[in-house]
């Protein structure tokens, strides 16, 4: 009770702040003026000050840095009610560069009463701020004469070429006539002891050749003083006849000691000379508000990292509310509804509609398990259609989509042309009761799209681990197995009624990203009946035809394709033949787009003797293949079932495999089979020991075709029945 006060307190708050990011950004954008060529205006402002005067007072402010507490609620009312004629920033009176900054700035300095002008330094320089400095107040390095004085303003981080800098001085000093000069530059131009700073470095001043070359000018030309900042205390030197001034401690970080305080500078300008006063001010700020002070600036300066910044920054908040809505807010009910019935049947034929990115000619587990699902349905009195690429004609029970662009694919599949009008009428005729999607993407959104329009529930077999294909993206593979291949899964699975996984394993792994909707563990079946029709003439005209004679047989059948592991099982068996004393042969059932690259692998391996690559072979002539077996052989680990795994331990082969999902769940380590890891020396001792120990091998035999029984295609046309009907039910429940 108490945590679902504090969210919704929460998602107030969020909302809170919202409204606030919004409104404070149309505040911005409608009511905040900008500015510019503010040097241009406060300067004429201080000439028409000084006009005709030559007694005056002026205030040298340095390490402003945007403060607030100190600069802002302190300094700037002492000077308001001072008799200060005018205030020089004397470099960095912002804390970086950004917009954000410079308009804090803006808004500060505009409550003085006074004229004002800034020093370009170090911080107006940083986060590329040099830009926003010419736009908002003029070039790095000016002067301007009042009061029969000429100030200089030197651009002391070196923005501005030094040798150019040198050049514009001495031309400007040349036809000079003031009375009195004065020079502001951020960086100091000579060194001081700095003992007892925290942070001070080299760096802090100007570097040697440059202050010496500037030193020897300011004293040919008679400069009377030189302000300068970027050091937190107040320091007074001469040099050849020139003053020179420290002064930073307008509102940056001081450390309130007798070097280090908070001060600013008083210049008073009379018929006797130049007086200048050091203001100590006996003030300090709380770390609290220093801290909050630091806090507000970075809320300040989320609004001017621009429109698209911004929005994703109120997107992301609006995403917590909603968030913060559906766990507040939203009902739900972790454990099943009871008042469902807890095993619904269906009591009449329905109709099912299938979409499948790949089926036959093409040869693979997907299109296997379609079309034995298929026939299971059909044998079930219920009507079937499914929607897979083909040519553009339609066989009973099939519509086929032509190509979108021949010769263009996906994950080595063609990619159907799915804005064929044609595809969303015959569906539309068929009247499906269920929708059935076996891919998340291409002719699966488009199940899942019509399954929305028609308002029936749509289910999706897990199949595929997307993950192992990032060879088949032109994407860096990295972010595709680390995010995307995970994005898509999840996001397509949680917009189903239902899913279905073959093992598992799978609904682990789909748990784990983040899948929440029903998930219904379902294998695909096997078609005994194909299976019991092989015989032992069959077998033997098929090993004289393959050339075979009495050595063992491995086989695996496969996709030659890289998440197969083909090249893995070729060079483990490689190092196998050598040391092995029973001779055997290796039968590569299978075809793909990496046929050439197998062949390569077997020449350069020598095994042309050993491996026979036999090309593609119908799903209905596959078993007779599975006869000539002695052991079947895997190495994929990108299956979510492994059916050819199932198929051959129905055939009672004993099973060697890498263990990975869709393998895990069928074999029993030791009892119809091996699991290893994908080390090539334990994966090829174990089909050593089967293919070198005949008593252990039939005794795994006999276990293996024992476990294969209870997967049958009736058996998975009965549970898919349930599958149904469950979603089916829970459809009319919400009506």
């Amino acid at each position: 009770m108490r945590r679902s006060r504090e969210l919704k307190i929460l998602f107030y708050v969020n909302v809170v702040i919202i409204v606030f990011l919004v409104g404070y950004k149309l505040y911005l954008n409608f009511v905040e003026e900008n500015y510019g060529a503010v040097h241009a205006v406060q300067m004429e402002r201080i000439e028409r000050c000084l006009k005709g005067r030559s007694c005056f007072s002026f205030t040298v402010v340095g390490n402003v840095k945007n403060s607030i507490g100190i600069f802002e609620k302190k300094i700037v009312p002492l000077l308001n009610s001072s008799e200060t004629d005018f205030v020089v920033s004397a470099g960095n009176a912002v804390s970086g560069g950004g917009e954000d900054k410079y308009r804090a700035l803006h808004s500060t300095m505009e409550k003085l009463g006074i004229p004002y002008m800034l020093t370009f330094g170090e911080d107006e320089e940083s986060a590329f701020g040099g830009g926003r400095f010419y736009e908002h107040y003029g070039p790095y390095l000016f002067t301007f004469v009042a009061g029969n004085s000429r100030f200089v303003f030197l651009d002391g981080t070196g923005k501005t070429s030094w040798d150019w800098q040198f050049r514009w001085f001495e031309d400007l000093m040349a036809g000079s006539s003031e009375e009195r000069v004065f020079v502001f530059v951020g960086r100091p131009p000579i060194p001081v002891n700095t003992v007892g700073l925290v942070g001070v470095s080299s760096k802090s001043f100007l570097d040697q050749d440059v202050g010496q070359k500037l030193v020897s000018m300011f004293s040919r030309f008679g400069v009377d003083v030189v302000f300068s900042a970027n050091l937190p205390f107040f320091d007074e030197t001469f040099c050849d006849g020139v003053k020179y001034i420290i002064t930073g401690g307008s509102g940056g970080l001081v450390l309130n000691d007798d070097l280090s305080f908070y001060h600013y500078v008083q210049v008073k300008v009379d018929e006797d000379g130049i007086s200048i006063e050091p203001i100590r001010l006996d003030i300090g700020q709380h770390p609290f508000f220093r801290t909050l002070e630091s806090f507000w600036f970075f809320v300040h300066s989320l609004f001017y990292v621009g429109y698209v910044n911004f929005l994703l920054m109120v997107c992301m908040c609006a995403a917590v509310a909603i968030w913060l809505y559906s766990v507040v807010f939203v009902e739900k009910n972790y454990y099943p509804d009871f008042d469902s019935p807890s095993d619904p049947m269906l009591n009449r034929p329905i109709g099912v509609a299938m979409f499948t990115n790949t089926f036959f000619p093409f040869i693979g587990g997907v299109p296997v398990s379609v079309d034995r699902l298929r026939r299971a349905l059909s044998s079930l009195g219920h009507r079937v259609i499914v929607v897979a690429p083909g040519g553009g004609k339609s066989e009973e029970g099939v519509l086929g989509v032509p190509p979108l662009l021949r010769g263009f694919k996906v994950f080595g599949v063609a990619v159907s042309n799915i804005f064929l009008p044609r595809i969303y009428r015959s569906v539309s005729g068929f009247k499906p009761d269920v929708i059935h999607v076996h891919h998340p993407y291409w002719l699966g959104s488009v199940g899942l799209f019509i399954a929305g329009r028609m308002g029936v529930p749509v289910v999706y077999t897990y199949h595929t681990r997307l993950d192992r294909f990032d060879h088949a993206v032109p994407i860096p593979g990295a972010l595709f197995r680390n995010f995307i291949s995970h994005a898509m899964v999840r996001h397509f699975c949680n917009k189903c009624d239902g899913v279905v996984v073959p093992t598992e394993s799978a609904e682990y792994y789909l748990r784990m990203i983040g899948v929440r909707r029903p998930l219904f563990v379902l294998p695909t079946g096997i078609d005994r009946e194909l299976f019991s029709r092989v015989n032992r003439a069959q077998v033997e005209e098929l090993r004289d035809k393959l050339g075979l004679g009495e050595e063992k047989i491995l086989i695996t059948v496969s996709r030659l394709s890289k998440e197969k592991n083909i090249l893995f099982m070729l060079d483990a068996l490689a190092s196998l033949r050598d040391i092995c004393d029973v001779p055997f042969k290796f039968l590569i059932v299978g075809d793909g787009p990496d046929r050439e690259e197998v062949e390569t692998a077997i020449s350069d391996l020598r095994l042309d003797d050993t491996v026979v690559l036999v090309g593609a072979v119908s799903p209905e002539n596959i078993p007779v293949y599975y006869g000539l077996g002695d052991l079947f052989v895997f190495a994929s680990c990108s299956e979510t079932q492994g059916m050819v795994v199932l198929e051959a331990l129905t055939m009672g082969l004993p099973v060697v495999a890498v263990r990975s999902s869709g393998v895990d769940d069928f074999i029993k380590d030791g009892i119809n089979g091996y699991k290893t890891l994908l080390d090539r020396a334990s994966w090829s001792d174990r089909i050593r020991t089967l293919i070198e120990d005949p008593d252990l091998s039939k005794r795994i035999s006999e276990n293996a075709e024992a476990l294969a029984r209870k997967y049958g295609m009736e058996e998975f046309g009965r549970s898919m029945e349930k599958v149904y009907a469950r979603l089916l039910n829970k459809k009319v429940e919400r009506e």
